[in-house]
Formats: structure tokens, C-alpha cells, sequence
């Protein structure tokens, strides 16, 4: 058990956090979702509360090493300052971390401290150890709260690690404690519900889930690679070819392992990818050759309905169809629905389930929804994380 934000003294220290402040902002510089800095404030207020002084750390999008004033993080520190009711300074550094930044980290600890964006630096991606040990003298305990790169090793969650004492902050403690105990020991019967575009991308997943689920549905644009595994036409839809024998093999080790993987029965399909054209449903085993499949079809959303209303827990990563467009958000919205009006244990991983099940407004009616798309992917692959594997042991 990795040691937490509870099992140090705060008081008079200076705390230094990595957080995910990699927020989505408009044209114009305005932040459109402030869901990743108010999942961080149990973490800062605890250590305000407790006496000690956050020192704020984050990345905000792809600045590639040069800073860019389109990736400031002040519009965080702004956001920061509404939301805890606390005066938030903004080191406006664009080398990130320097002499005057340190200094500032000593002083005013009835203030909050955020550093500017650590990817103006190119040795952040590349965990460089220099950068990682000027990062380190701004706190005298290291706390990951970041779980969305917690799959990355980078300076500002795994080097700095190796200089301070380490813990995790509430958002990690609860992304671990709760996926990893529906990997451990899950209530049965349990669902993995997977969608998104490709194969490729949840192979590892499927792979682990099969040694622990009772069901794995598919759907998305990934259920057309299965489809074509049993040789029927796919028309126009995405498609991995290069995967289709994959499809074939984890089909196999399904069956092999006494494990229902469940494909959809019918699909939406239409000759434009595009909200308003015309569409119809058809039969997976006929689906047209210059048609693709943009959702699934009435039947499939009954047959997955039916399934998930049978489950204690049901882990759900991708959305069902292409849930951006009206149209073709029934499966997905209808997947959500079943979650949320049912007494099932719900685990959504981040990214576009995430996206999906907040379009419709159903967040506080899930059990726990995952602040990483790729940590949790990561994570239900059952491979290590980083940024969590470095930190103190208890």
C-alpha cells in the first residue's frame, strides 16, 4: 500500500502537488470545464486546513518544450482563486522553476502557489533529473494528485519523487483503491463494456478482463474488426484489418474461458459520416458495401440493455457509436441511462465515456468515473503506473 497525504504532518511544510490542470479552454483563452480543478481541491484544502502551504504543479496541452502564452496555466490560477475563496499566486516563469520561484515557495504560506505549465520545458517528458531536482526544492513533501498522467514518467511526477518524501493525494487514493478493487475482487456478475474506435487500442484490456469478467460486451467502431473476424462485409465502417486475426484470437480465448463476448445484432449505418445524412439500421451480417455503421441498432441497445441490468459491476470504457452527433447518440445515451437508473456498481474509464456520461448529465449517478483516459485504460491492463509505483510504500 503506496502511503498517502494523511500519513504526513503538513503543518508549516511546503506541499508541492502535481495536479491535472490540463483543462479544455476556448478561443479565447476562457476555461470551458473546470471539472480537473475541482477534483483537486480535497487535496488542497486538506493541506490549508492542516496548516501547510500547496505549492501547485500541472502541464496544460502540447507546448512541446517552448512556452506559449496559449498554454499559460493562469487562467487556472484565476479559476483557483474563485473556487477556493484563497489568494493563489501564479509564478508567470516561463523556465518554470528558478531561484525567485523557490523563494516565492518560502514565503506567504496563507497562499497558494501555482508554478507555470511544466511542459514549457522540454526536460519534463524527458524526466530529466536536473529539472526534476530544481522541481523538488520548491516543497519539502511530494504529493501525485494526477492520476490522469500517473501513466507517464516525467519529471514532474516520477523524478521529482526520487528527492522527496511522496505520497498520494485523495483523487489518486480513490482511482486506486476503487479500480483496483473491482480488479481484485469484483462483485459479481461483472460486466466490461467496451467501445471507441479501435482494437488496437483495447487489447491489453480485453486480454486482462477475460481472467476476470463474466461478460464482455463490444461495441463502437472496434466491434467492426469482430465483425469482419467472422467473415462478414463491413461496408464503408472503421475497420483494423491488419487486427482482424486478433479479433479472431481473443474470440477463442473467450470462449476458451467460459466468458460471453457479446458483439451488437444490428447496427445504425449510413453512406456520410455526418449528423443530418440519412440512415437506417440493418443487420450486422448486412450491413451494405458502401454504408459504414455510425451507432448501434434498437435490437443491440435491448440485448446490452438487458445484459448490464443483470450485473453487479459493470466497468465501461468507449462510447457505443459516434455519440458527438445527435443521431447517433442513442446507444450511448441509453447505455448511461441503464447505469444510472439501475443498482449496479459503476466504474467508467475516462476520456469519452467520461464525456459521454456528462453530456447527459448523469455524473453524480455513477459510482466512480475515472479522471484518465489512458491511466485507467493503463490500469485495467494491469500493468504499473509510474507515477504511483514510485511513490513510498507504507
Amino acid at each position: 500500500m503506496k502511503k498517502s497525504i494523511q500519513d504526513y504532518n503538513v503543518n508549516n511544510k511546503r506541499i508541492l502537488v502535481r495536479c491535472d490542470f490540463n483543462i479544455p479552454l476556448n478561443d479565447k483563452g476562457e476555461i470551458t470545464d473546470d471539472s480537473r480543478i475541482k477534483a483537486a481541491l480535497p487535496t488542497i484544502e486538506y493541506i490549508i486546513k492542516n496548516g501547510g502551504k500547496p505549492v501547485l504543479m500541472s502541464h496544460l496541452g502540447r507546448p512541446k518544450g517552448i512556452a506559449d502564452p496559449k498554454l499559460s496555466l493562469k487562467p487556472v490560477a484565476e479559476r483557483l482563486e474563485k473556487l477556493t475563496n484563497k489568494d493563489v499566486v501564479f509564478s508567470d516563469h516561463d523556465d518554470v522553476v528558478n531561484n525567485e520561484v523557490v523563494e516565492l515557495s518560502k514565503k506567504d504560506f496563507d497562499k497558494i502557489l501555482l508554478i507555470q505549465n511544466t511542459r514549457f520545458r522540454k526536460e519534463e517528458k524527458e524526466n530529466n533529473d536536473k529539472f526534476a531536482e530544481e522541481l523538488s526544492k520548491l516543497g519539502d513533501v511530494f504529493i501525485n494528485d494526477a492520476f490522469g498522467t500517473s501513466h507517464r514518467a516525467h519529471a514532474s511526477n516520477v523524478g521529482v519523487a526520487k528527492y522527496l518524501e511522496s505520497g498520494l493525494g485523495f483523487l489518486v487514493k480513490k482511482e486506486v483503491e476503487i479500480i483496483g478493487e473491482v480488479l481484485k475482487n469484483p462483485k459479481k456478475p461483472l460486466v466490461a463494456l467496451l467501445g471507441g474506435a479501435k482494437v488496437s487500442d483495447k487489447i491489453n484490456v480485453i486480454d486482462n478482463l477475460l481472467n476476470i469478467a463474466d461478460k464482455i460486451i463490444i461495441g463502437g467502431g472496434m466491434a467492426f474488426t469482430f465483425v469482419a473476424a467472422q467473415g462478414y462485409e463491413v461496408g464503408k465502417s472503421i475497420l483494423e484489418k491488419d487486427k482482424i486475426n486478433l479479433a479472431k484470437e481473443l474470440m477463442e480465448k473467450a470462449e476458451e474461458k467460459n466468458v460471453d463476448l457479446v458483439l451488437p445484432v444490428d447496427y445504425k449505418v449510413a453512406e456520410e459520416f455526418r449528423n443530418d445524412t440519412e440512415w437506417k439500421t440493418v443487420s450486422f451480417d448486412n450491413i451494405p458495401i458502401d454504408y459504414m455503421g455510425l451507432d448501434i441498432g434498437e435490437k443491440t441497445i435491448k440485448l446490452f440493455s438487458k445484459l448490464l441490468q443483470e450485473a453487479e459491476t459493470v466497468i465501461w470504457n468507449g462510447p457505443m457509436g459516434v455519440f458527438e452527433f445527435d443521431n447517433f447518440a442513442e446507444g450511448t445515451n441509453k447505455i448511461c441511462q441503464v447505469l444510472a437508473e439501475n443498482d449496479i456498481i459503476s466504474i467508467i474509464g475516462g476520456g469519452d465515456s467520461a464525456a459521454a456520461v456528462k453530456k447527459a448529465g448523469l455524473e453524480d449517478k455513477m459510482t466512480h468515473i475515472s479522471t484518465g483516459g489512458g491511466a485507467s485504460l493503463e490500469f485495467m491492463e494491469g500493468k504499473k503506473l509510474p507515477g504511483i509505483e514510485i511513490i513510498e510504500d507504507k
